[in-house]
């Protein structure tokens, strides 16, 4: 299961988006530091494909793709020397897979703190950047003295003092320049700015309509990282609703299914991650994958025995097994292919597997 960190100011929305996804859960509060100990919960991935589907094969169960969130303790300027809750919570995400920034964009007197974006992304980069600067330091020192024996390690040296001259600065990785093989070489060390980020900026319920202006100097800013705009308290309140009270106030606000489910959707493929499906009686599922693996390997994510004794995969593209009306119907037409070992699986795949063990 992929894992995501939230990070940003106090009061900044974290611990209600958490309860936005987890459906509540967490202590929130217009003060700062309410967050004390990190809430660690998990949210599953809508995909009308799946549930469709799961319609279809009048599926007895449906499980859906998830992810795993931590919500931890707002940062402040000079968290990375002690201020605020201090440095030690920047531990919880250091195996988190990405960052997902919370940045306040709506005024309010009885919440503290800036209501402009671009400043709750300064101070939260430079904290981190800041963080990554006291472990890079470590590392470098660490491998220039085991360089003495091991002259190899001269490149991933130099790798390192390029890491620690732009933290030192106060640059995040990500806006260093490094070339993909270089990030790749640097994931052992866990330096949280070398991981992919996203956003979401919390608005105000007034703001609602305007999100494409208060998203475009982020946008800007992150040069090209994912940037959802939403209302994260509205989308708490939903979420403790039922269905239909739900879908009824988010229509009446007119934000349709709302925008937690394309946050979550922007999560999950800010990672490459992609999906697969089965579909039968027993059960539809959603499984994933990584962009570019082939049948073989999504055999495997199944099981390791698929994937060991591959022989094919029947594959067909959800939409056109919907239009089929069910899996004989779709081999009958000749829908169904016959794939190899060569296959490279697409987003929307539903696929059986031949195998033999």
């Amino acid at each position: 299961m992929e894992r995501f960190g939230f990070v940003g100011l106090p009061n900044a929305g974290k611990s209600s988006l958490y309860n936005a996804l987890a459906g509540g859960g967490a202590h929130a509060a217009p003060y700062a530091f309410a967050t004390t100990d990190p809430n660690i919960g998990v949210a599953k991935v809508p995909d009308h494909r799946l549930d469709q589907l799961a319609v279809m094969s009048e599926s007895k169960n449906v499980v859906h793709a998830a992810v795993q969130f931590t919500d931890i303790g707002g940062l402040v300027e000079g968290a990375s020397q002690g201020e605020g809750l201090g440095n030690a919570f920047l531990s919880h995400i250091r195996e988190v897979d990405a960052i997902v920034f919370v940045l306040r964009a709506f005024p309010d007197d009885d919440v503290p703190g800036p209501s402009d974006p671009l400043e709750h992304l300064r101070v939260v980069e430079i904290e981190l950047a800041l963080a990554d600067l006291a472990s890079a330091e470590k590392a470098l020192d660490k491998t220039q003295r085991m360089m003495k024996g091991d002259s190899s390690l001269k490149p991933v040296a130099d790798l390192l003092q390029t890491c620690v001259d732009h933290l030192s600065e106060g640059t995040p990785l990500y806006r260093a320049g490094l070339r993909p093989d270089d990030r790749a070489e640097l994931k052992e060390f866990f330096f949280l700015t070398n991981k992919p980020v996203m956003a979401v900026l919390n608005i105000g319920e007034d703001q609602i309509g305007d999100e494409d202006a208060i998203a475009a100097p982020v946008r800007e800013e992150l040069d090209g990282a994912e940037v959802v705009v939403l209302s994260v308290q509205l989308e708490a309140e939903a979420a403790l609703m039922d269905e239909d009270e739900r879908a009824e106030m988010l229509e009446a606000l007119g934000l349709g299914d709302g925008a937690v489910p394309r946050f979550l959707k922007s999560a999950y493929h800010m990672l490459g991650l992609r999906t697969f499906l089965t579909t039968g009686e027993k059960e539809s599922r959603a499984w994933t994958f990584r962009a570019g693996s082939s049948a073989p390997e999504c055999a495997g994510v199944i099981h390791t025995d698929f994937q060991r004794g591959f022989i094919r995969a029947e594959t067909i593209q959800w939409d056109e097994l919907l239009a089929a009306g069910s899996w004989s119907a779709a081999r009958d037409v000749g829908k169904v292919r016959s794939e190899g070992k060569d296959y490279i699986a697409e987003d929307g795949d539903v696929m059986e597997f031949r195998f033999n063990v």
